[in-house]
């Protein structure tokens, strides 16, 4: 699943889409409806779907979570796995980058060995990352 036609879809999208109040909630929605009305082709991967079941099921909020999980496969062209050359790539990552998380070097790590230049993302440690754009749901309209 390479192109530059696609974009990696991060969790915190459909999670904020399903929060509360945010400032974030608004801009995150409208990116998931371009997603549904098919303006945006995105896929993601086994380490978002993990990070939505631990962060929903943590929470007790299983409901949410098997909802936000739906949403996330329904959403997506594809969901890629995480193999060991990601892994690989991620430890690679981390050294160059200590600013950045663990999971956040997989998505890149995921990101960059499948060829997807872009991330539909709030988190501004995708920025520091050579090789990946981050589109912020706050600057589309």
């Amino acid at each position: 699943m390479t192109g530059p036609s696609f974009q990696f879809l991060d969790a915190n999208l459909i999670m904020y889409s399903l929060g509360g109040p945010h400032p974030l909630q608004v801009p995150s929605k409208g990116v998931l409806e371009k997603i549904k009305n098919d303006s945006l082709r995105v896929v993601s991967n086994t380490e978002v779907l993990q990070e939505i079941l631990y962060r929903y099921f943590s929470l007790r909020k299983q409901a949410l979570g098997e909802l936000a999980y739906t949403a996330m496969i329904d959403l997506c062209q594809a969901i890629l796995p995480v193999t060991i050359q990601d892994t690989d790539r991620a430890l690679g990552l981390l050294k160059q980058y200590p600013q950045i998380t663990s999971r956040d070097a997989i998505h890149a790590a995921t990101m960059l060995n499948n060829g997807i230049k872009e991330i539909l993302s709030t988190d501004p440690h995708f920025d520091l990352i050579a090789g990946i754009r981050r589109t912020d749901p706050k600057g589309m309209s």
